[in-house]
């Protein structure tokens, strides 16, 4: 895919990643046991979206600005949403969150944030968008070594994002690899990655390294814009979840028809499965 995110700011993927991202913090804070919040490719934290990048694309304007318009919203929609009228106090949409920004508004005292981010601009840009708030830490490093680096957690609880950029071909292949090292350091990790959808055949190959990956059990939530039928193009995007917490898999039954009916763009669908089920 090969872009900076914020061409890609607000779109229906991040539509997706995000809500999901928010519900799983949300269940997770059900206990009162602290948690730490993880993300690999974490990029700045906070976008513009009347900026020269995402202004150039419009991608958001067939995502988050659909919802910003939508009178039927889910109740499970209501954290993502508040952080983004939080950013926007006057009603008029032009900042939006992303995956950092959404973990450390929506953790609580008692948890952590730990951000990474390799690029060197990126990075340093993240550090200045999170500082202020003694619970986020941000690195600097490769994006890959996290789970070795950073887990486990003496919390024992802990949420890991993993959402790189797609530039090579092999990161797919990385990204189960990471998934292994994760549950390997720390068995009970929430482990979300994110994927394009755009090569099936490309994608089946992950479905079934990810089956035989270490995960105790894998939820896959998809949501299509296009049908995918055309590998030039983003048809959609994906989640597979790791150890996700009770009570998501039928939030995700509910949402998942609610998005693809307000974001389709030519032929909207969605799926929601088991690539694991529980062991």
């Amino acid at each position: 895919m090969n872009y900076r995110h914020a061409f890609h700011a607000g779109n229906h993927a991040d539509v997706l990643k995000h809500i999901v991202l928010s519900r799983i913090i949300a269940l997770l804070s059900r206990k009162d046991a602290p948690f730490v919040c993880l993300d690999s490719h974490a990029g700045v934290g906070l976008y513009d979206l009347q900026g020269d990048q995402a202004s150039r694309t419009g991608e958001w304007l067939e995502g988050i600005a659909r919802l910003w318009q939508a009178d039927d919203l889910p109740g499970v929609t209501a954290d993502y949403l508040g952080v983004i009228r939080a950013l926007n106090p006057d009603g008029a949409l032009r900042y939006y969150p992303g995956s950092p920004e959404l973990a450390r508004a929506l953790t609580r005292e008692q948890d952590r944030v730990l951000l990474n981010e390799k690029h060197p601009q990126d990075g340093q840009l993240l550090k200045d968008n999170m500082s202020g708030d003694r619970r986020v830490a941000v690195h600097r490093g490769e994006g890959w070594h996290v789970p070795r680096a950073l887990l486990p957690v003496p919390e024992k609880r802990a949420l890991l994002l993993i959402d790189p950029p797609f530039e090579k071909p092999d990161e797919l292949e990385r990204c189960v690899t990471a998934l292994d090292e994760a549950i390997g350091r720390m068995r009970q990790t929430v482990v979300a990655i994110w994927y394009p959808i755009k090569d099936e055949r490309q994608l089946k190959r992950f479905y079934q390294q990810l089956q035989k990956s270490s995960a105790p059990k894998l939820l896959r939530a998809e949501l299509f814009v296009h049908a995918p039928d055309d590998a030039t193009r983003l048809s959609g995007s994906g989640l597979v979840i790791a150890n996700p917490p009770w009570g998501l898999e039928d939030e995700l039954r509910g949402l998942l028809p609610w998005l693809s009916g307000h974001l389709a763009q030519s032929a909207g669908d969605w799926r929601l499965d088991w690539l694991i089920e529980d062991k």
